[in-house]
Parts: C-alpha cells; structure tokens; sequence
C-alpha cells in the first residue's frame, strides 16, 4: 500500500493540483465498472482522489473498502469523506483508527446531510454539530499519536455561491475561518461554473485571512438530465447565460450537448488556471470520458 501523503505539500508545490471524486458502488459489477474508470484516470497522474460519503454515513464500510482498495490496487492517496451525521465520538475515533492503520493521507471533514428521508433529524443530537468540531477532533486525534505516518491531512468544503443553509454571507466567511482555524489544510469547493462567484470567493477568503490552498470543484455537464439534477443538489449554483446558450444551441443531439458541455468546462478550467487556482477536482460521478477529454486538452497531470 502507497505510503501516507503529506497533503499540505502536495497542495503547496507551485503547480495546480488535478483530482477526482468518486461515489461507492453498491454492486460488484460497479465497482468492477468503477475501478475500469479509476485505473483510465490514473494515467492522468493524479495527486489524490475522494470518496464521497453517503447521507448520514450510510455508506461507511463502502466507502471504507473503496478507500482502502484504490490505495492498495490503483496505488493512488485516497481521501475518505467523513460526515458529523448521526455519528458518536466513539464511532468517529474508531473509523479514524481504521484510516490511520491504512496510511491514509487525508480526511475531508463535512457537517454531512442527514439520513435520507428524515426531515425532522435533530443535528443537536449528534457528537459533533459542525464540520469545525469534527477538524478539532481530527486534530486531536493527530496530537495523540507519535507516528507521523498516522497522523492526517484535513480538508473542508467551501461554497463560491453561498452555503445553503446562511444566507449571511459574512457569517459564512466567519464559520469557514473557524473551520480552518480548528485545523483546516485545505478547501475543496462546491461545483460552480460562474468563475467569478469562485475568484470572488477566493478573494473574500483572503480578506477574512484564510490562506490555505483552495481547490475549484468543477463537474462537467454531459446530459441534460444531469444539469437538472445538479441544480436540484447543488442549492444555489448559478448557470451562465454563456453556458446555457452552448447547450440551447445542441437543440436535443445528446452527443452535441456533452460536446458543448466539456467545451465550456474546458474554457473554464483554462480561465482558472491562468487566474493561479491551486488545483482542479473533478466530480466525475464515476466516469472518466469527460474528465479525460478536459484534462487531455489542457495538459493537466502532466510534468
């Protein structure tokens, strides 16, 4: 198994960082399907990929295995996601225990969605009611061993156009300063594809003296059932006129609308990387045909 990354490092290196997220299978003909995309990325050299974390921690030993899996078989640092939801200390110690044991580099610390289809879920129940008590947790956990190799990276999600839940955005700027003030090595963003919302966002961190690295989260849109969706979940993301009038102008060829979509993409990477962003993730919703296409056009995971 690939030995521990040191995340800050490898964020820190002068050049834009290129990564991808994935979800755990359900399925052992997905996996298969997945890890046929993971090993196609891994051409791509990529610094780390995530693994997301289902609605309440309902995929905890999925995403376990996926983690431990693509670092022993694809030999590539795997960053779990791990969720406030629903959890003890007692549990979240022991799942941390189990990473340590594994050499994983990082953990993504977010406040989580709670269980699926409990509207009513009362978070003041839970251990740790915000993603900055699970960073201060991690954190402590990282003081309590004398192994470096056992020791991690923490990351914490940042949101250009706003968080769903705080509609006061200066009160946001302040709860994502107390996450990185708990510990905090780096922000991996919310999809966007508005790149002033994120050079913005960028700026206003600078400003409240948040100057850890910041990674653009871009998700390419290749069908327009998937555009649907991501405005359904991705509470607050704005469209461009720009991007809307490249997929109107592919009327309903399916193969013209993921072409102009991973052209925009594309151009909004590009803008991004001349603006001197810190790295690139990839939200590739397990397929690698667009992120590939991308990441070929503009030489990304390449020395």
């Amino acid at each position: 198994m690939q030995a521990t990354t040191d995340i800050s490092q490898l964020l820190t290196r002068g050049k834009p960082t290129i990564s991808f997220e994935f979800f755990p299978p359900k399925s052992d003909e997905a996996s298969e399907k997945l890890f046929s995309t993971i090993h196609e990325l891994k051409l791509l050299d990529p610094s780390f990929v995530s693994v997301t974390y289902g609605a309440g921690g309902s995929t905890r030993e999925l995403t376990h295995k996926l983690v431990l899996r693509i670092m022993e078989e694809a030999t590539i640092p795997a960053i779990p996601h791990l969720t406030c939801v629903n959890h003890s200390r007692a549990e979240i110690s022991e799942i941390l225990s189990g990473y340590a044991d594994a050499r994983v580099p990082a953990i993504l610390a977010l406040r989580g969605d709670p269980p699926e289809g409990n509207l009513d879920y009362d978070r003041t129940q839970d251990a740790f009611c915000y993603a900055s008590d699970l960073v201060d947790f991690i954190q402590n956990f990282n003081q309590g061993t004398n192994d470096p190799q056992k020791r991690f990276g923490v990351g914490v999600a940042g949101f250009p156009e706003g968080h769903p839940d705080t509609q006061n955005r200066l009160k946001e700027m302040e709860y994502l300063r107390k996450k990185v003030d708990s510990g905090a090595d780096y922000i991996c963003t919310q999809l966007f594809f508005n790149n002033y919302s994120f050079l913005d966002f960028r700026d206003r961190c600078r400003i409240a003296g948040i100057h850890i690295p910041i990674i653009a989260g871009i998700m390419p849109i290749t069908t327009r059932s998937g555009m649907a969706r991501m405005a359904d979940l991705a509470a607050g993301v704005q469209f461009p006129a720009h991007l809307q009038h490249m997929l109107l102008d592919a009327k309903e060829d399916p193969v013209a609308f993921e072409k102009a979509g991973t052209e925009y993409a594309i151009s909004q990477c590009r803008e991004l990387i001349s603006e001197g962003v810190d790295g690139l993730h990839f939200y590739t919703l397990n397929r690698s045909s667009a992120t590939a296409q991308i990441a070929s056009a503009l030489d990304l995971g390449k020395e």
